[in-house]
């Protein structure tokens, strides 16, 4: 709980903005996305890498199956759409029946580039939806990658399938066809084979056989339809139930056929909430002066934004956002922001990822949301949303099946 400031007596008391201290940082070096693919290329014997989540017992053969959108929380609220991923809850994170942490912020391509690469947001340098390319001071979209720069120079680092392969252990990635040459796939997926399979039953049946074509192998296969269902109905919905049932399916059939020496890992990039239609619940940034006040772009996403201020307005930016958002959201500095460790350890960050962070970040901890409805109205139109540290966003799966 938020503690009240004492004031003079007979004065009611005002709540004080949320302490940074509180913000739950993402478990960066022991039990996040960017943590999975290098322990498990360390049991396969890959050089240079270390296991980073002592739970995890080696396999010769391993398989991810990301799920975007699929939430630690939504799997335990949903045990009669998900019968067959309630049952393997407490295989969780090595038997112990616990999440990992996506990582901040908690959206798509920040994790994936973190599962990739084996990078936090601050060295992989995809540190949200949106951000500032220092270079041209236009806002980059991270996921649609608009406007276009060159993808290796954004993110210069080999993908742990790149590393991998290099080392004799036979890599692929089983995914939508139209995902193959994407440039968010190049610089955090690429390595190996691309397999592109339209439904998801392709999918799993390609996963296992490229998962027995080789004595060490290594595959990614993913799924994204639940969270767009999400996005567009709520994860409360019929629709968004639908996909969850499908989902449970579909990681059963890819369960039941696991060559000898195998295992499975089913995660996900991030949960997500759902946000009321109300003044309350959405600010329109585009529609409110003081928020605006001071700011030369405003990035990110509803739930996790990167504020970019007016050069020489910096701290007036802070100052304002604290003062009308601290008790909704987590505010901080970029300075702030990376020294509590959200984006990876402190001093972890890369000088070329620096000015892509905002001057400041805002992350929700209500069920709250920052929308543009002018500039972003696809986004401010959703009903299911994302981006922040609370357990709803944060936490995800890494349920374990063995052979």
């Amino acid at each position: 709980m938020v503690q009240p400031t004492t004031l003079a007596a007979g004065w009611p008391d005002e709540p004080l903005p949320l302490a940074l201290d509180t913000a739950p940082v993402p478990a960066y070096g022991s039990g996040s996305l960017a943590d999975l693919l290098p322990t498990l290329v360390a049991g396969q014997g890959v050089p240079e890498f270390e296991p980073r989540i002592a739970e995890l017992t080696p396999a010769d053969r391993n398989c991810v199956f990301l799920i975007d959108g699929l939430g630690w929380e939504q799997i335990k609220a949903h045990p009669d759409e998900a019968p067959y991923l309630t049952s393997l809850l407490g295989t969780s994170r090595g038997g112990t029946g616990r999440p990992v942490t996506a990582g901040f912020p908690a959206t798509t391509a920040t994790s994936l580039a973190s599962v990739g690469t084996g990078h936090v947001p601050a060295q992989h340098g995809l540190p949200g939806y949106t951000v500032r390319n220092p270079d041209t001071g236009e806002l980059m979209n991270q996921l649609r990658w608009r406007p276009w720069t060159s993808p290796h120079v954004w993110q210069p680092y080999p993908t742990v399938f790149q590393l991998a392969h290099a080392a004799g252990v036979h890599t692929a990635q089983v995914s939508a066809p139209a995902f193959q040459d994407t440039p968010l796939t190049k610089v955090a997926l690429s390595g190996g084979t691309f397999f592109g399979r339209l439904s998801g039953e392709e999918r799993m049946d390609t996963a296992a056989e490229q998962l027995a074509a080789g004595d060490r192998s290594l595959v990614y296969t993913y799924y994204s339809e639940l969270d767009g269902a999400g996005h567009r109905f709520g994860v409360d919905s019929d629709a968004w139930r639908g996909q969850l049932m499908f989902v449970d399916r579909l990681v059963q059939r890819l369960a039941e056929q696991l060559p000898p020496r195998s295992a499975l890992y089913v995660t996900a990039d991030h949960g997500m909430v759902d946000i009321p239609f109300d003044e309350q619940s959405r600010i329109d940034f585009d529609e409110d002066w003081e928020l605006r006040a001071g700011v030369a772009l405003l990035g990110g996403e509803g739930r996790a934004r990167h504020v970019y201020a007016v050069p020489g307005a910096e701290a007036d930016v802070l100052t304002c956002w604290r003062e009308v958002l601290g008790e909704q959201f987590w505010v901080a500095s970029r300075e702030e922001a990376l020294e509590a460790g959200w984006f990876g350890p402190p001093g972890a960050c890369d000088e070329r990822v620096y000015g892509r962070i905002g001057d400041v970040v805002a992350a929700a901890h209500d069920d709250v949301v920052i929308t543009a409805s002018v500039n972003e109205p696809n986004e401010s139109a959703m009903v299911g949303m994302h981006g922040s540290m609370t357990p709803a966003e944060q936490f995800v799966p890494l349920l374990e099946v063995r052979s």
